[in-house]
């Protein structure tokens, strides 16, 4: 696991960029798969976008954040390393953190969770997307709930969700919302997927997470 590689698509920003938009793709996909969302939640390339992809090549195909290891438990073994080199490269980027939204689907909301209270007081993005997704347990892993007043997060997640019950998106909620975030949630009655009439929504708050 050492030595891990996060390569990425980026979209450039119309101009000088304003900020940066990242969305990790879930499990098994590829920086490709959510690439056409940053000009959905950024149609006027304001931001500078970013789709990374996850480092690990793990059974059936695609590229992986980290291994299976249950709900909502990450094999730590694979959880860790990537973790690291995630965070290492967001470090690296040219636009400062504090303007940088994360975001992501189902394995990607993970890592926008892990990614974006996991780090520490001071290091916090502008704002989470979690799209169908989950809170990771993962043992060395702390994530830092203090300072949250008024710290944008969305949450979306299907009802029909087959892969990762709703209850994950309702418990995130419930956690992050008394701890002072300003939560944007939505349930909507599709399975394990992204609600296009959720997008409308994301674009506004992506915009005003920036500013």
């Amino acid at each position: 696991m050492e030595g891990l590689v996060i390569e990425a698509l980026v979209r450039e920003p119309a101009g000088e960029p304003e900020g940066a938009l990242v969305l990790f793709h879930g499990r098994g996909a590829d920086e490709r798969d959510l690439f056409p969302l940053l000009d959905a939640l950024d149609p006027e390339r304001r931001l500078l976008g970013i789709a990374p992809r996850g480092p690990l090549s793990l059974p059936p195909g695609g590229a992986h954040w980290y291994a299976l290891g249950g709900i909502p438990t990450p094999d730590p073994a694979t959880f860790r390393p990537t973790f690291e080199a995630a965070s290492g490269w967001l470090d690296a980027l040219l636009v400062p953190l504090e303007r940088t939204v994360l975001g992501g689907f189902s394995q990607g909301a993970v890592m926008s969770w892990a990614l974006g209270l996991g780090r520490g007081v001071g290091k916090r993005p502008a704002g989470i997307v979690a799209l169908s997704g989950f809170l990771p347990v993962v043992e060395g892993l702390e994530l830092d709930l203090s300072g949250l007043d008024g710290f944008p997060i969305a949450i979306g997640h299907g009802t029909h969700d087959e892969i990762i019950s709703v209850r994950f998106g309702r418990e995130a909620k419930e956690l992050v919302e008394p701890a002072g975030a300003d939560v944007l949630y939505r349930e909507y009655p599709l399975p394990h997927t992204i609600d296009p009439d959720f997008l409308p929504n994301l674009r506004d708050f992506v915009a005003t997470a920036i500013r």
